[in-house]
């Protein structure tokens, strides 16, 4: 299989992009770190600042997500909201305290009928640097019609990521410790499978003593017989993101295993934020902030795990989406912000055609 990525336009935003979502009509969405929720155009083929916010958290947006069902995007924030949008009025309709800390990811179902969101703060619960046990459920799961509350789930904090599966049946959330729980959600929310793996956490010993890294990001296989975990390899040094450029895969029906992983002459080192399937599920992107090595973001063959194209996109991305016909993709993130005190529009998303 030979993939090439075309760069199209490069859009402007005011702070970082920490998530994107398509939602009517295509139309473009991003959650950024100045507590925005902006609606994009995406109709002109040159550089642009054409943005308008739609709504606002009190802390970072960490998330957006369109359900097509219901008609309305959720976002989600460190604030710990979940906030309902309606994007043709362009306001707030219904908003909801989620956790009484961070929300570090939410996820919408396939069918748009249930959203789900991760929580936890990483402090110390023992000589050992373990992580304390949880104050509050750390992944929760809302009905997106009513805004009720449908499932909590214990798990070990902080939970970084969450994923569906694509026929919504199960739910997968991964934390800093490199464990995976899969709850499912037909069978009322059992727990089904824990998948752990060493290979994202690392024990800081130069400038830091505690854990760092965790998944950031999950998706099913288009199967749904296997779960891909994305992130950074493991380094003794949390202030350099010198870790491997890291994705895995696992199954678990017959007891969890890794089933594949990213090969390592085709990877160097830094964080990977974002993991996404292309819509006919023959390959991911997979992307992130690079420390070393040729490339930030690259397209990874679903069958042979290997690399098919790979580049340095010039920013940190941590969000990306294919559009629905698969012709198209979006990544997005932020060049360095330099100077708080300078106004300076630092958030980037990139569009770019496959052939």
């Amino acid at each position: 299989m030979t993939i090439a990525l075309k760069k199209g336009k490069e859009i402007t935003l005011p702070s970082h992009v920490l998530d994107l979502t398509l939602g009517p009509d295509k139309q473009l969405y991003a959650s950024c770190l100045d507590g925005g929720v902006y609606e994009v155009s995406t109709g002109l083929k040159i550089l642009s600042e054409a943005y308008q916010e739609i709504a606002r958290h009190d802390n970072y947006a960490a998330s957006i997500n369109w359900s097509a069902s219901q008609n309305t995007l959720i976002s989600s924030s460190y604030d710990g909201d979940l906030k309902w949008i309606d994007p043709l009025a362009k306001k707030e309709t219904r908003s909801v305290k989620a956790h009484n800390f961070w929300s570090w990811q939410s996820r919408i179902s396939p069918d748009g009928t249930q959203v789900a969101t991760t929580t936890g703060q990483y402090l110390c619960g023992g000589y050992k640097y373990e992580p304390a046990p949880e104050t509050e459920p750390s992944v929760k799961v809302f009905d997106v019609a009513t805004g009720a509350l449908l499932h909590s789930f214990p798990h070990t904090p902080p939970v970084q990521s969450v994923a569906f599966s694509n026929n919504g049946n199960l739910l997968a959330a991964g934390n800093l410790m490199g464990e995976v729980i899969l709850w499912d959600l037909a069978q009322g929310g059992q727990e089904i499978a824990r998948l752990q793996t060493p290979d994202f956490t690392g024990w800081g010993i130069i400038k830091g003593h505690y854990y760092t890294g965790g998944i950031y990001a999950l998706h099913f296989a288009p199967d749904d017989q296997s779960l891909y975990l994305a992130g950074m390899g493991s380094t003794t040094d949390p202030a350099a993101g010198n870790g491997k450029q890291l994705w895995q895969k696992f199954t678990w029906h017959d007891g969890p295993k890794k089933s594949g992983a990213a090969l390592d002459g085709e990877i160097g080192e830094g964080l990977m934020e974002t993991l996404t399937f292309h819509p006919d599920g023959k390959f991911f992107v997979m992307a992130g902030r690079i420390f070393k090595g040729d490339w930030n973001a690259a397209l990874f063959d679903h069958e042979s795990g290997s690399r098919l194209h790979h580049q340095n996109v010039g920013f940190r991305i941590s969000a990306s989406a294919f559009t629905p016909d698969g012709k198209t993709l979006y990544l997005a993130g932020g060049i360095n912000q330099g100077n708080p005190a300078e106004e300076k529009k630092w958030g980037r998303i990139v569009l770019y055609e496959i052939d």
